[in-house]
């Protein structure tokens, strides 16, 4: 396994010196049905980056996020998000699922479901206000979808309505967002849009850590990579970690297949 980002002598969830980690996992293990799908997984991401996480189909791409985010439970391993557990700073970290886990037949409007990415910050007894009805039409605009904000949501497109789930996340203004496939089954004018967003994330100091399949935009969209192949294979910054030996291991392909790996370093 070639890890590119070093790690403490005691073997914690170190950070380095001069910074905190916007997140990190020390040897998450996960299991369905007695199979391992990701085995003592450590995975670092420093802030102000967007980190994509490649490998091939079942490698625990989605399943990874999901452990550290406390949606499927880990058999061994934990995770820490600026240095301290989910718990503390849930406020500070988005999600952004992949759209065939929603219903998209219930009746609700965009701008709806957007400003329900505010109910976080309400609190139990307080109602989303102008002040967040606001916030959810400046996030359908940053992400180039105004005027759908009265449209049902079943009646969108693939890249509408990944655009919806990243308005959704970005109106809760977190420091770190994490994004499940959100390339997958999109325009190219959605797609643009969505690249767009997470450049200026970056700008902005914000990290975003994303599951994407499309080897040929690693390079264009993602400035860290991660290799996953249920371990980790490669983990660090692009011109590093994004390398023909380490796609061939990743994806467990030869020499033979270089045309596969045209566009690795």
């Amino acid at each position: 396994m070639t890890m590119l980002m070093a790690q403490s002598p005691d073997g914690s969830l170190a950070r380095p010196t001069d910074t905190v980690l916007a997140c990190a996992t020390k040897g998450v293990s996960v299991a369905y049905h007695a199979e391992a799908v990701l085995r003592g997984v450590d995975f670092r991401v420093p802030q102000g980056v967007v980190m994509g996480i490649v490998g091939p189909n079942g490698a625990g791409k989605s399943t990874l996020i999901k452990a550290m985010l406390g949606l499927v439970p880990p058999l061994t391993g934990t995770s820490e998000f600026f240095g301290q557990p989910l718990s503390r700073v849930r406020r500070r970290v988005g999600y952004m699922p992949q759209s065939t886990t929603v219903d998209w037949d219930f009746p609700t409007t965009v701008l709806d479901v957007v400003t329900m990415g505010t109910y976080g910050s309400l609190g139990w007894f307080r109602r989303p206000g102008k002040n967040e009805r606001a916030r959810a039409v400046a996030a359908l605009e940053q992400t180039g979808i105004p005027g759908l904000a009265a449209r049902q949501i079943g009646e969108l497109s693939g890249g509408q309505r990944q655009r919806v789930f990243l308005a959704r996340a970005l109106v809760q203004e977190p420091d770190l967002y994490f994004m499940d496939e959100p390339f997958q089954g999109i325009d190219a004018k959605s797609q643009q849009a969505i690249v767009s967003v997470l450049h200026t994330l970056r700008e902005q100091g914000k990290t975003a850590v994303i599951v994407h399949h499309d080897l040929a935009t690693v390079r264009d969209y993602c400035d860290h990579v991660t290799l996953l192949n249920r371990r980790i294979v490669a983990s660090g910054p692009s011109e590093q970690s994004f390398t023909k030996e380490n796609i061939r291991t990743a994806y467990e392909v030869t020499s033979d297949d270089d045309a596969f790996l045209q566009f690795a370093s």
